[in-house]
């Protein structure tokens, strides 16, 4: 009888230690749940060495698992954080949350990681795979262009810190091509105001373009909806000067040919006035 009540107490005490740890992980235990031969496993938690967990995570990510790499990856840096394990997996993570399209989760972990190894050896990829999470989230230009300038600001960051680095080319691409968003943004809310013949508003909008994103695909146009403005508030000198610019600048242009030809219903033509802020503007644009 003894012998039996000895037992019985161990099996109790084996089934209280599970449910205590479970309980700390956040699982609620019922009473079915209470065998004392659970495979905790089973139940998602990690207890392998880090260094085991990596290579299941490599594992996963070459069968093309990767939310389980990415589980794997979690893993080792919850359990080992500001380790050499623990840095390796959080490079990991945010390249397969980038992988799973889970940019928000990519970019807080790639900042995290470059919070805590800012001059590691991956430092100058984790940036560009921030940058790359953001570019991911680029919208079209009707919408909130957020997105863009942050892609701007952490692409710049891998162009700067990490000069020579293999991801230059790519990340000048990405910036190039969210300036060229921001752009036309711009273009967009200053056709809005044409058309409602606020025309001061619109020069605004079609100026930042001019002097900001003078190395956009937006710079041609904005130059003929300036034209198209000041003429169309009789400041004809302006008008002239705007597809002066534009004429030298860009001379094979179907913008220009359409800003001559509305010149002309006026009776007058292209003339550059060296006073102008579009003209000052006109000699930083690429084709100058």
């Amino acid at each position: 009888m003894n012998h039996v009540r000895s037992v019985g107490m161990r099996k109790a005490a084996r089934i209280a230690f599970v449910s205590m740890v479970l309980a700390s992980a956040g699982f609620g235990v019922t009473a079915c749940q209470s065998d004392p031969d659970i495979d905790i496993t089973k139940l998602g938690l990690q207890t392998e060495p880090p260094e085991v967990l990596y290579n299941q995570g490599l594992a996963n990510m070459k069968a093309g698992n990767l939310a389980e790499a990415s589980r794997k990856f979690d893993a080792i840096e919850r359990q080992n954080p500001f380790t050499e394990w623990g840095r390796k997996a959080l490079v990991m993570s945010t390249f397969t949350k980038y992988r799973l399209g889970r940019n928000d989760d990519a970019i807080a972990t790639g900042n995290r990681y470059m919070n805590q190894y800012p001059q590691s050896q991956d430092s100058g990829y984790v940036q560009y795979l921030v940058g790359l999470a953001y570019s991911k989230q680029i919208a079209d230009v009707t919408q909130d262009q957020r997105a863009a300038r942050s892609t701007i600001e952490a692409m710049t960051k891998v162009v700067n810190n990490y000069p020579d680095s293999e991801y230059v080319e790519d990340a000048q691409a990405k910036i190039r091509f969210a300036r060229d968003q921001l752009a036309g943004k711009e273009m967009q809310i200053g056709r809005y105001y044409l058309e409602r013949k606020e025309y001061l508003a619109a020069i605004q909008r079609f100026r930042v373009v001019v002097e900001q994103y003078s190395n956009t695909n937006q710079v041609e146009e904005a130059l003929a909806r300036l034209v198209e403005t000041y003429f169309a508030m009789g400041i004809v000198e302006e008008a002239q000067t705007a597809a002066a610019v534009l004429g030298r600048n860009y001379p094979d242009s179907q913008w220009y040919a359409d800003s001559y030809k509305l010149l002309q219903t006026g009776g007058v033509q292209p003339r550059e006035n060296r006073g102008s802020w579009i003209s000052r503007a006109g000699a930083k644009l690429i084709g100058a």
